[in-house]
């Protein structure tokens, strides 16, 4: 599951799969080995059931005997850490629910008010070229900083935040990156712990379960693992979706809501994951998977289930697998939806004649066992005055919450500034002038 051939045609293997059972043996990355499960009752059975499938990766056989190289590509997508992701019980409970209750704080209106000024800065920086690689250049961006304004990053931390949490996702100097994350989003602890915002980091350092640093940090780290790779697929692959001449696209009056959904079932942003190990061995379908061994759950496969024929012909919004299931399943699919809509709608309604810079054959699918995502997506398009985000702050009465002078100057003297500042700070200068 690590080659091109895989990231070019999934379903190949989750068909050979399927035709022998609803779950099979697969290779993550070289020398790590795991079961798929690609039927969707399967895949529901092991999501619904904490008891006999543990998520703590504690248990992995494998990785304890020293048979997973500790410089294996999976390894940061696997590994325990302490957040929602990794725990089970009590603990994931607590852990859980701070979260949740953190994400309840944002509503519908906050969440596109926060994305609209993000887009708009993003659309500026190519507006005027006529040209752009809409995944990389947007699709990409748009999450990571508004995850820095959800967070409420001054300018030097959220810088760090987005160029460590890029090059985390990119695999480039990973074990580098990590550690400015971790050191970033400490500091950012600490200054919301000195003076509070109205903020999702706040939020969970004043929830009543109590988080220790350690702990706030893995959840921020989780929020942004969770919200970043699957958000920027799920953009690029619905615009993908709505500009492709085959798909028709707008053309043929598609929504946005439409592209979505098509994407969610079909092309699902994270296609494999939730990776869970049962405390005895199992029966999984007539597969034995063997106690404390990786099972993972395709949500891609099961989505493309047959059983499904009549959900999927209907692209039914409660029958696929793309938000998980379980007490596991994502609490942020609302918020993620809006972000998605929101951005897509800022994009087409900026650049209305935007069409393929490329075949789309020649469009390429990244490597990896875990995501669906395009490597480019190039694009073409009419160029267009850089003045979004001029009339946005004109026509606003007051400015976006960008954090305040006060709230960041205790920390930002401690910095050396950069001789090339970043997106975070290049935004919220244009709210300070």
């Amino acid at each position: 599951m690590h080659d091109a051939a895989f990231a070019a045609d999934p379903k190949q293997l989750y068909d050979r799969l399927r035709a022998q059972a609803p779950a099979g043996p697969v290779e993550l990355a070289p020398g790590v080995d795991a079961t798929l499960v690609v039927g969707h009752q399967m895949a529901l059975r092991v999501l619904q059931n904490s008891t006999l499938f543990a998520r703590d990766a504690r248990r992995w056989k494998a990785l304890n005997e020293g048979l997973v190289g500790l410089d294996s590509p999976v390894l940061p997508m696997m590994a325990y850490r302490p957040n929602c992701l990794f725990t089970d019980g009590a603990v994931h409970l607590r852990l859980r629910k701070a979260v949740t209750d953190s994400l309840a704080q944002l509503n519908i209106t906050r969440i596109r008010r926060d994305v609209e000024p993000i887009a708009d800065y993003l659309i500026d920086r190519f507006s005027e070229r006529g040209r752009a690689d809409l995944l990389n250049d947007y699709a990409k961006l748009l999450p990571l900083l508004l995850f820095n304004k959800l967070f409420g990053c001054p300018a030097d931390i959220g810088d760090t935040l987005t160029s460590s949490m890029s090059a985390i996702f990119d695999g480039k100097d990973a074990l580098r990156a990590n550690e400015e994350l971790t050191a970033c989003l400490m500091e950012l602890i600490a200054l919301k712990r000195r003076q509070p915002g109205d903020d999702v980091t706040t939020w969970l350092i004043q929830h009543p379960a109590g988080l220790t640093d350690e702990e706030l940090n893995h959840q921020l780290v989780m929020l942004m693992g969770a919200g970043v790779e699957p958000e920027r697929n799920l953009i690029g692959n619905a615009l993908l979706r709505l500009i492709s001449p085959s798909a028709g696209g707008r053309q043929a009056g598609m929504l946005i809501e439409e592209a979505l959904d098509h994407v969610l079932w079909h092309q699902t942003p994270i296609a494999n994951y939730a990776t869970h190990y049962p405390v005895q061995d199992v029966d999984l379908g007539g597969v034995i998977a063997e106690a404390n061994t990786p099972v993972v759950i395709s949500f891609a496969a099961a989505n493309s289930d047959p059983a499904l024929a009549d959900a999927h012909h209907g692209h039914g919004k409660g029958a696929h697998l793309a938000w998980g299931a379980g007490p596991h399943a994502c609490p942020a699919k609302d918020p993620a939806r809006v972000i998605a809509t929101t951005a897509i709608e800022r994009l087409l309604n900026a650049l209305p004649d935007i069409t393929l810079a490329v075949h789309e054959h020649e469009l390429q699918w990244r490597p990896g066992p875990f995501h669906r995502a395009l490597v480019t997506l190039p694009v073409a398009f009419t160029p267009t005055p850089a003045t979004r985000m001029a009339a946005a702050l004109h026509s606003r009465t007051a400015p976006v919450e960008a954090p305040p002078a006060a709230a960041a100057a205790p920390v930002e003297p401690a910095r050396q500034p950069s001789a090339k500042k970043g997106f975070w700070s290049t935004f919220l200068d244009l709210f300070r002038v």
